[in-house]
């Protein structure tokens, strides 16, 4: 089953790291969705996909939950900044995470990478 997905004109003006991109342009291996724990490519075959998405869809790809819980959230509130203003969330989850922490780790700090939270505390 080959899926209804408009594919781009080129493939050039988008540089992927950590690909070897000549060889990958040459020869695209594309993903057109994904469900649980397969990718679909764009030719339709499925694809296991054994790292979770890089780790970071470790429940599993597209779970009606989830999509369900993102959709309240972004209808409701899709981005607060920190800066001197906030949501209740964040700290509802920090008061979470604090209370589940070892000894005297009983603060949160919220970032949106491993290197982000790394440059941060060494700051």
């Amino acid at each position: 089953m080959v899926l209804d997905i408009s594919l781009p004109e080129s493939l050039d003006a988008f540089w992927m790291p950590f690909t070897a991109n000549r060889q990958f342009k040459s020869q695209p291996r594309l993903m057109a969705s994904a469900k649980d724990m397969h990718y679909t490519t764009v030719d339709g075959r499925e694809v296991l996909d054994g790292t979770a998405g890089l780790w970071c869809v470790n429940a599993g790809h597209c779970r009606d939950r989830i999509v369900q819980a993102i959709h309240q959230q972004a209808a409701t509130l899709d981005f607060s900044p920190t800066f001197q203003m906030g949501h209740p969330g964040p700290f509802a989850l920090a008061d979470r995470l604090a209370k589940m922490l070892p000894g005297d780790l009983d603060h949160v700090f919220f970032a949106n990478s491993g290197s982000e939270a790394v440059d941060t505390a060494l700051k």
